[in-house]
């Protein structure tokens, strides 16, 4: 019996409306015995259990669907792990879609790189007007130290869900951390970047939906995530020890993303905290002047 190489996993919560378009996107270029898809229902409260009902009806016997109690986006994707039959995980949201021809490029990839453990793609950004913006992937840093700099810090290492296929090994330091409802995926990135091989695949694997009304939701969420999201990823289950002394910077680099999202959200009082947080954390954050000219406007209110 043929082993299944991919699993595609959806999770879904409320997208009912754009919930087949992500399903028929992977569907069409499954490859029966090596590829397969789960959809994951986490509990949603719209029409998504109709939607799905209907897709099973007219895909007789193509795709498995399972429902469950709300409990996030981490919670969905680790029933997907479990449920999974794949070497390999490909989490794709209900509102994106798999990119033609990505399924095949990922075959061929692990057969010519078996020894990858996180394949980094490309993907297409698709803003509201319907213009396409495409994000390549650049070449991985040679050692864990720079990967885990470059995706923490320097930016030069980028990674999204969908566009990306994850070998199920990643998984035992430990799994999505159910706690977190935003930036879940930043403490699994990190730990995989730093424990296990890499390898890019600069093609469009995923078409990823940009939404112009999300901001304040996701403020909520990456509040609720805090600066305890540091911890996690710094934990000593996923991070090696000599890893460690990175942590003080990235709690400054957390702060000033909660900085900046809270003042672009008009939260002003909490944008203040979390800019003298990094400040009291590292003086230099003075020279960092797209954040310290804000931060002023703020101070001298």
């Amino acid at each position: 019996m043929t082993e299944t190489l991919i699993s595609v996993v959806i999770p879904a919560y409320n997208y009912s409306q754009t919930l087949p378009r992500a399903v028929e996107s992977v569907l069409a270029q499954l490859v029966e015995g090596r590829t397969e898809l789960l959809v994951i229902d986490d509990g949603s409260t719209d029409a998504t259990p109709d939607v799905l009902a209907e897709l099973l009806t007219v895909h007789v016997g193509r795709f498995r669907a399972l429902r469950k109690t709300n409990g996030g986006q981490s919670s969905a994707r680790n029933l997907g792990i479990e449920e999974a039959t794949g070497r390999y995980l490909v989490f794709l949201d209900a509102d994106d879609e798999m990119a033609p021809g990505a399924l095949a490029a990922l075959i061929h990839h692990i057969t010519r790189n078996p020894e990858s453990r996180l394949i980094i793609g490309g993907h297409w950004s698709v803003f509201a007007d319907g213009k396409r913006s495409f994000q390549g992937v650049r070449p991985l840093p040679a050692t864990a130290r720079q990967r885990v700099r470059g995706y923490l810090f320097d930016k030069t290492v980028s990674i999204s869900n969908g566009a990306c296929a994850m070998h199920r090994d990643v998984f035992a330091p430990g799994n999505y951390p159910e706690h977190l409802r935003n930036v879940e995926d930043i403490p699994v990135f990190a730990q995989v970047l730093a424990r296990f091989p890499c390898s890019v695949l600069d093609q469009p694997l995923a078409l990823i939906y940009k939404h112009a009304d999300s901001m304040r939701h996701d403020l909520v969420r990456s509040l609720a995530a805090g600066t305890g999201m540091v911890d996690e990823v710094f934990s000593h289950e996923r991070l090696p020890e000599e890893l460690h002394d990175l942590r003080q910077a990235f709690l400054v680099q957390r702060c000033l993303s909660l900085f900046r999202d809270c003042y672009v959200g008009g939260e002003y009082v909490l944008a203040k905290k979390f800019y003298l947080q990094a400040l009291r954390a590292d003086w230099r954050v003075l020279a960092r002047w797209s954040y310290t000219r804000k931060a002023a406007r703020l101070l001298f209110r």
